[in-house]
């Protein structure tokens, strides 16, 4: 918790929003429409909530003109609410603030550069020419590895690994067990046995990415695999070599990109979401969860695949009609040439 306060006012004024109600009252806090108490701000992005608000006890609520009519309280108006939501968030995490400096326990080799103001915690190893920038912060038990550079503002949460030559962009956040820079799967078949291939291009993040708890992000063959700037990827997802993510693009956990892929900007994929290799996606392809895709995506637009969720009777009874869909498909293209007949 914290323990800072603030005048309803000011943060009105701090997010752009038109405040109707008492600029004086104070608020230490945010809470949802159902738990939120006197001293707290909630907000209404869902209308399904909309529900709660006629009791809850909030001090203020975010909320848009439109839904705003029938709330008792004090209200912040803002076409978005969710994204004053976000906003406000930051003023009141608890999360502690590493403070500038070297932990003696971290293992630092003399040719790597840190940055005057940056942190680095316990048990942290930063390699031979490494270059970690201002206001970064590197959590404990991290690597850094050999020629590594991460940019200004940067937060590395504990046991990271960014192997070597990794480029992180400016202002990017990297979450615990993340892995970005390992070997891609790249094999040769020789009579039957498997002969690896080294991986000679990069990893490169664009600025103000984010990469969740425990995904892997692999380095290219040749070229290097490069993540656009404000791409946001979740937790537990494998981005192949030489995969490309364009600009502002999301991703939910269990994703699964395969090699040499290109994926387009702004787009967004659910999760579970797999698609192989060698593909082209375009700019604004929305893909539901557990979709799979196996060929190119030229146009923008929502895309899915697979069936819902069914009892198993039914399931198995579906399953064998997939498999006779075939032998009908022919069926009824030699009855279309008979009626033209």
């Amino acid at each position: 918790m914290t323990d800072r306060t603030y005048r309803l006012g000011d943060v009105a004024s701090a997010l752009g929003a038109e405040l109707r109600g008492d600029p004086e009252i104070r608020v230490s806090g945010l809470a949802t429409l159902q738990a939120a108490g006197p001293g707290q701000i909630s907000f209404l992005a869902n209308p399904s909530y909309g529900k709660y608000l006629a009791d809850t006890r909030a001090s203020a609520v975010i909320i848009s003109p439109a839904s705003a009519e029938d709330v008792a309280t004090n209200v912040l108006l803002l076409d978005n609410p969710y994204l004053g939501y976000a906003r406000l968030s930051h003023w009141f995490d608890p999360a502690p603030k590493a403070p500038a400096g070297i932990h003696p326990t971290a293992v630092i080799d003399p040719t790597a550069t840190i940055a005057d103001d940056a942190s680095v915690g316990p048990h942290v190893v930063v390699e031979a020419e490494a270059n970690i920038g201002e206001k970064v912060v590197v959590g404990a038990g991290t690597v850094v590895g050999a020629r590594t550079r991460i940019g200004a503002g940067s937060l590395i949460r504990p046991r990271v690994t960014l192997a070597h030559d990794v480029v992180i962009g400016q202002r990017c956040h990297i979450l615990s067990g993340a892995v970005i820079g390992s070997d891609g799967f790249g094999f040769a078949n020789e009579k039957g046995a498997w002969q690896r291939i080294a991986q000679l291009g990069r990893v490169v993040l664009g600025d103000d990415v984010e990469v969740g708890a425990n995904t892997t992000i692999d380095r290219g063959a040749l070229d290097d695999t490069v993540i656009g700037d404000g791409v946001k990827l979740d937790n537990l997802i494998q981005v192949a070599h030489n995969v490309r993510i364009g600009d502002h693009s999301a991703m939910a956990a269990m994703v699964g990109i395969a090699g040499s892929t290109r994926i387009g900007r702004h787009c967004v994929f659910g999760g579970a979401s797999g698609v192989a290799g060698h593909l082209e996606i375009a700019d604004h392809v929305h893909l539901t969860g557990m979709t799979l895709v196996t060929g190119d995506i030229r146009e923008p637009g929502v895309y899915s695949s697979g069936t819902s969720a069914d009892t198993n009777r039914q399931w198995r009874k579906n399953a064998v009609r997939f498999r006779q869909l075939d032998v009908l498909a022919r069926r009824v293209k030699e009855l279309e040439k008979k009626l033209k007949g």
